[in-house]
């Protein structure tokens, strides 16, 4: 083996074309994998983790529902409240005394006048009772005809007596017996007629008491519930155990149908009697109803924080029954009545409005998750806004959280 020369040992030293291809920056193929596999780990496991806070959470929100702005005079309104349709005279009728019913003559929807037999209990003790007093008026009656026929004889007894006095014929000892026996007699009389008006006064208590037994109505209205059945035992006072009905069924004036709303105490100055407003039935929301504030209720609730206002209704209508939802306007001057076209865009909380990556959006609820809609939110109409971008009937979330996103899951607070 021969001794190499100093330019053999350097093309040793020397690195091959295909070595460095194999190490371009001193790493290998398997380095730049391994890389690859880390980088798309990691996004992996941020996305699992940004689903977890943002997909699998969930909120706890509460939802309005988006409507359309009435139609002509929504300029002019100041205020909207809810409420409910009430009755200012309603009663639950009642016998006034205690008694098995015979007959119920009611059901649920009949419209009864005022007077109307609605019931009748078992009379039979009673028109018993009534005919013993008036047994007792015609014996007391028949008691009186005999004094009184007595006190004639009397009287005419003594007119005698005082002829033969005159004329010496009989002492004044017969005289003085004769006036005794007719005043004794008149006495008798007078008591016996007392005798009678008691009689009298016994009768009509058992003909009161036999009324009783009819039940009628107190006004005319519409009976809303039947209570009662025949055979079954009704008493004005409640009695334990719930075999004893304190009512046969309740009646409501639907002419003094009326509307109750509350109305936040923030805006309770807007609102002054007889006000022009406007109604909307929940079960007919496109009916406009004609209305005026009747009163503010001078109270507050502390746990609402609202001031009930009674509402009159200008135009009654068989559609309207009591206990319907129904959202109030009121207006400062009377709502137009030109057939001006509502603004365009529904009706949202104004608190339902968010930005997000610059945008005004709203999340509707979709099932349990929301979606993110882009509105062009319009005019104010104190706490309520005007939006275009989403349909009247969809429910938004009212003050949507900093960090709820698109697709978020979400379960709805109950109302209080």
């Amino acid at each position: 083996m021969g001794i190499m020369d100093k330019s053999d040992l350097l093309n040793e030293l020397r690195i091959g074309k295909e070595h460095r291809d194999d190490h371009v920056g001193g790493r290998s193929p398997w380095s730049w994998i391994a890389a690859v596999a880390v980088a798309a780990l990691i996004a992996a496991v941020g996305a699992g983790w940004y689903f977890f806070f943002n997909g699998a959470k969930s909120f706890e929100v509460e939802a309005a529902t988006a409507v359309a702005p009435s139609a002509g005079g929504a300029d002019t309104s100041v205020l909207q409240a809810t409420g409910y349709v009430t009755a200012r005279r309603s009663a639950t009728v009642s016998a006034q005394i205690t008694g098995t019913l015979t007959e119920v003559l009611i059901e649920e929807g009949d419209r009864v006048e005022k007077g109307q037999v609605l019931a009748r209990l078992e009379s039979t003790a009673w028109r018993a009772g009534l005919d013993q007093a008036q047994a007792g008026l015609r014996a007391a009656q028949a008691q009186l005809t005999q004094y009184q026929a007595q006190l004639g004889q009397n009287q005419r007894d003594l007119k005698r007596a005082e002829d033969l006095v005159a004329r010496k014929l009989a002492s004044t000892q017969s005289l003085e017996l004769a006036r005794t026996q007719v005043d004794t007699q008149f006495a008798a009389v007078t008591a016996q007629r007392r005798q009678v008006e008691v009689s009298q006064a016994n009768v009509q208590a058992a003909q009161v008491q036999l009324d009783y037994c009819t039940v009628r109505a107190p006004f005319t209205g519409m009976v809303t519930a039947k209570a009662a059945q025949v055979g079954e035992i009704v008493s004005p006072l409640s009695a334990g155990g719930g075999f004893t009905r304190t009512g046969v069924g309740t009646i409501v004036d639907m002419e003094s149908l009326e509307i109750e709303v509350d109305v936040n105490e923030s805006y309770i100055s807007r609102v002054v009697p007889k006000q022009p407003a406007q109604t909307v039935l929940d079960a007919y929301p496109d009916w406009k109803i004609p209305s005026h504030v009747v009163a503010i209720i001078p109270t507050a609730d502390r746990g609402k924080a609202t001031v009930k206002v009674r509402i009159g209704i200008d135009a009654k209508d068989p559609r309207v029954l009591p206990d319907m939802g129904a959202r109030v306007s009121f207006f400062e001057d009377a709502p137009k009545t030109a057939n001006a076209p509502p603004p365009k865009g529904v009706l949202v909380p104004g608190s339902a409005i968010v930005k997000r990556e610059g945008k005004d959006t709203v999340y509707a609820l979709d099932a349990d998750r929301v979606r993110a809609k882009p509105v062009a939110p319009g005019q104010t109409y104190n706490d309520l806004r005007l939006v275009e971008g989403i349909a009247a009937g969809t429910r938004v979330v009212k003050q949507p959280p900093a960090d709820m996103a698109d697709g978020a899951k979400v379960e709805i607070k109950a109302a209080k």
